[in-house]
């Protein structure tokens, strides 16, 4: 893969789940007039069909099918937040649901669905002008970014963020459940064959633990200009 000469670079941000990637990714793609490019809704919306059309995992011949026309756009909404359409329907709201997630989860860990969406988001982000984030983006997506971010936190304060965003919700969420949840989830990310997270070696790790939201964002920003 050569070097490609970008007018604008690609921003990708790295990290385990709850280190605060979806809301950082968001504000400095806004600070940078970037389009975001969240990974996790393109693995979220194959979960939604699956569920929808009953594709079990384990049938190589469904889970084709349903990657055969899948077609996944982002659209800017106009007030700095962004639609999610997927096969030309907005499913903004509808890929957020917990079983949706559940099903995220199990199909991402597909070959063939990694394989489908890794060429999607290149295709996606290959002019450059984008914020991604993701587990595997740095180091499988595009390994030229030209900023890349590691983002991390303590399994503990990431817990502690889950559980807040889910009160927020008016979901009532227990810290040793959501804990023991995030522990499980790090294990199968960083153990899976395919593309598992990993730090790039040329990343920039960002431990979010002690630092605002604000610091974070200024930090990416100041290295992306």
């Amino acid at each position: 893969m050569g070097m490609v000469a970008r007018e604008k670079p690609i921003v990708e941000i790295d990290g385990p789940s709850g280190a605060g990637k979806s809301t950082i990714s968001r504000m400095v793609a806004g600070a940078l007039s970037f389009l975001y490019l969240d990974t996790g809704a393109m693995y979220r919306c194959v979960g939604l069909l699956a569920l929808r059309d009953r594709v079990d995992p384990t049938d190589a011949a469904a889970v084709d099918g349903l990657l055969g026309g899948l077609s996944i756009t982002f659209q800017h909404d106009g007030s700095g937040g962004q639609r999610v359409v997927c096969n030309g329907e907005d499913v903004t709201g509808a890929i957020r649901d917990h079983p949706v997630s559940q099903a995220a989860s199990k199909f991402s860990s597909l070959p063939d669905v990694r394989t489908r969406l890794v060429a999607m988001q290149r295709e996606l982000g290959r002019a450059g002008g984008v914020v991604m984030e993701g587990r595997d983006i740095g180091t499988n997506v595009f390994p030229d970014a030209e900023v890349k971010i590691f983002l991390t936190a303590t399994a503990e304060a990431r817990a502690r963020r889950r559980v807040e965003q889910l009160r927020q919700i008016g979901q009532e969420a227990d810290f040793a459940t959501i804990l023991a949840d995030q522990l499980e989830r790090d294990g199968r990310d960083s153990t899976r064959e395919v593309n598992p997270l990993t730090q790039a070696p040329d990343a920039v790790c960002v431990d979010t633990t002690d630092l605002t939201i604000e610091q974070v964002v200024r930090r990416i920003v100041d290295l992306a200009q």
